[in-house]
């Protein structure tokens, strides 16, 4: 039976999620994981494949993997998570045994994360525009070999929670490190350091520098759509999952508080 996951994860624990020899990946992980309890032989006898292979640093709360497995009895969230460590696994579905959990997709969404440096929000929203759509984005991207440069954005939200400024995109696909740079962008349009015509240019024409990416660690892979696909919840594992989010939120939280203070006493 072929069997889908949902999983999120920190990505700052690890070297990005696709595996790679001698340093820790989710995927590696993952696979790890399954391994040790005899769910997959391994990731080519067991067909196991990823969504999204995200950059090291980027975090996700919505990717997904896919593999084949005869033992169906292990292969429950809350026994999984007991084996993983800066990874949950919130949801699990049967699936159909041509499913592939990047090519069966109908989109993914992003969220990038920025403290409010008095951004001019309107102006972004405007520039914001100029990326919808569908567009040759080499410029905002870095460019791999035999790849196809031109995507298509479906969408760009940007709003404002508290002192963070939220950026949410949503598409079909994305190339390597296109959305940490259009952030770059959306950041000067901000601070008034690029104008709407600049960031026109640099979509339509040649250019001899490239904005460089936002910081992977703000990046965080949201959701991945896919039709009439709904993951089965594990309510103990949600529990789970959210007594260590709240651990890592309030050691954070505090952390941003004693430097906010400082900040404000000088």
């Amino acid at each position: 039976m072929r069997i889908a996951l949902k999983v999120a994860y920190d990505g700052t624990k690890f070297f990005g999620f696709q595996r790679q020899k001698s340093v820790k990946t989710v995927e590696g992980e993952l696979i790890r994981a399954l391994q040790k309890l005899d769910i997959i032989k391994g990731p080519r006898e067991n067909n196991f494949k990823g969504a999204s292979r995200t950059d090291r640093g980027v975090s996700a709360f919505g990717n997904v993997v896919s593999f084949d497995t005869e033992n169906l009895k292990l292969v429950q969230p809350r026994i999984l998570n007991h084996h993983l460590k800066d990874i949950w696994v919130l949801g699990i579905a049967g699936v159909g045994e041509d499913f592939h959990p990047r090519y069966s997709a109908e989109g993914k969404i992003y969220r990038y994360y920025m403290v409010d440096e008095g951004f001019d929000l309107n102006a972004m929203k405007r520039c914001s525009k100029l990326f919808i759509g569908t567009h040759n984005f080499s410029n905002f991207a870095r460019l791999e070999q035999f790849k196809n440069p031109v995507r298509t954005l479906d969408d760009i939200k940007i709003s404002k929670k508290g002192k963070l400024v939220v950026l949410e995109f949503s598409g079909e696909s994305f190339l390597w490190e296109m959305i940490r740079r259009i952030v770059t962008a959306l950041k000067m349009c901000g601070l008034s350091c690029l104008s709407e015509g600049e960031v026109e240019d640099m979509l339509n024409l040649k250019v001899d520098r490239k904005l460089p990416p936002a910081p992977a660690e703000n990046l965080v892979l949201w959701e991945i759509k896919y039709p009439s696909l709904r993951f089965e919840i594990d309510e103990s594992s949600v529990e789970k999952a959210k007594r260590e989010f709240f651990e890592r939120f309030s050691r954070a939280f505090l952390r941003a508080a004693l430097f906010e203070e400082w900040f404000n006493a000088l």
